[in-house]
């Protein structure tokens, strides 16, 4: 079994990556640029009246999880993409082989990421799901929607969860505040309830020294952004396998498999379908991100409030997330903006190594063993990196790819995948399937 030839690729796959991909540069930037809890509060970092405040609201509304959900989508369908490729050569034996070998370098690849360069990494989580969604992949497309449904609805639930727990911890913080102040000796469960709702508030909604601290770890030496770096990443590699903020992404993976097989992904249905399934997706989702967003402006970014206004974030990013693939799929069923879309489908052929690229130069750009812009800018002007971020990848990717077939990234993971050193100038001839269907 070989890894996928150029003419075996669909062109609209390719291209809704690359849209993912430079989307999601445009929030992880919030992240290596400023404190982790300014992704969803202004107030925090950055800067949050005028320009600052409005471009928050656009990535709430519009980009926020829907560049995540896409790649995950991506991802859900590559799965897919693989079986049949594999069934179509002959070599449905050598796909568990095979993907689990993938899977396996990509969590390598992950923790390398995500520990030197970026802590947001997605990398790690999509190799743990990708091992349990190998058996899922012959389900029918309404059994994985059904399944979608479920986890997603749990993301909901659980929000709504945490939401109901942190009004507790702040009223039971309250309680033990006033009953200090009135001279009586605090509880062990009064000074636990304390120090709940302070740590909670360190996370959610900091202070200068909790600012300082994120501002001196990134903005010093390598071994210190290492140091802070890492602090996160331990935390979240080591919550359980079956922890919530899985299910997220798991969902979205259940949802492309389907819509793979339902040949949504594919650009492959009617105008009319992808038109309502636009027209329905905004119609849900900006009103229920616009009304949360408004309510947190208009009380200041309240945590309490947050916390509530969290709630409707699944169902409004799910559907806004549809409605943008559904934009894209009428743009490529019309042959429109070719200019674009062209240069798209290059960045999501080398969708590893322009994620990946995308680290390393934020990495340098703010961290202090680079140019030390971490904690310097304000919120609209860490948009300037994206934009020549983006030209730069739009512009390059293409340029690579006429030379060659694959990204430098993307080689190496066939590579050590099926353990050969694949070809990689255009000039090289195709490999044939059964030339290496033999793997070690």
């Amino acid at each position: 079994m070989a890894p996928v030839a150029a003419s075996e690729r669909i062109a609209a796959l390719d291209v809704i990556r690359g849209f993912a991909v430079l989307g999601i540069l445009a929030m992880n930037i919030t992240g290596f640029a400023f404190h982790p809890a300014a992704y969803g509060d202004p107030t925090v970092q950055g800067g949050a009246t005028g320009i600052n405040l409005w471009i928050f609201l656009f990535h709430a509304v519009l980009t926020d999880g829907k560049m995540r959900g896409i790649f995950s989508l991506m991802f859900g369908a590559g799965l897919i993409l693989l079986a049949r490729r594999a069934e179509q050569r002959g070599g449905a034996a050598l796909l568990a082989d095979i993907h689990y070998r993938r899977m396996l370098w990509l969590m390598l690849f992950g923790i390398l990421h995500a520990f030197f360069l970026w802590w947001g990494d997605i990398l790690y989580p999509y190799a743990l799901l990708g091992l349990v969604l190998y058996p899922m992949r012959r389900l029918s497309p309404r059994t994985l929607l059904v399944v979608a449904a479920l986890l997603l609805a749990g993301m909901t639930a659980v929000m709504t969860g945490q939401a109901f727990e942190l009004r507790s911890r702040r009223d039971k913080a309250a309680e033990a505040d006033a009953a200090a102040s009135k001279g009586a000796k605090l509880t062990e469960e009064q000074t636990e309830a304390q120090k709940k709702w302070k740590d909670a508030l360190k996370e959610l909604k900091p202070g200068p020294e909790e600012i300082k601290k994120f501002n001196e770890g990134f903005g010093g030496s390598f071994a210190s952004a290492l140091k802070k770096r890492a602090q996160i990443v331990i935390r979240w590699h080591s919550a359980p396998f079956y922890a919530p903020m899985m299910w997220d992404m798991l969902g979205m993976m259940f949802l492309g498999m389907a819509l793979l097989k339902m040949g949504v992904l594919s650009a492959e249905r009617s105008y009319r379908f992808y038109a309502w399934m636009a027209a329905a997706g905004y119609a849900v989702g900006i009103p229920l991100h616009v009304y949360p967003n408004w309510s947190n402006v208009a009380h200041n970014f309240e945590v309490i409030r947050l916390g509530f206004n969290w709630i409707p974030y699944e169902p409004a990013r799910i559907a806004v997330c549809l409605a943008h693939v559904a934009v894209l799929a009428m743009v490529l069923k019309a042959g429109a903006l070719r200019w674009l879309t062209s240069a798209l489908e290059a960045v999501g052929q080398m969708a590893f190594t322009n994620y990946i690229a995308q680290s390393v130069i934020c990495s340098l750009a703010f961290y202090g063993y680079g140019f030390g812009l971490y904690g310097q800018l304000e919120r609209h002007q860490v948009y300037y990196v994206v934009l020549g971020i983006w030209a730069f990848q739009l512009i390059a990717s293409p340029v690579w790819l006429r030379r060659f077939r694959f990204g430098p990234l993307e080689w190496c993971w066939r590579s050590l995948t099926y353990w050969r050193r694949q070809p990689m100038r255009i000039a090289a001839p195709e490999p044939a399937p059964e030339a290496a269907a033999a793997v070690s």
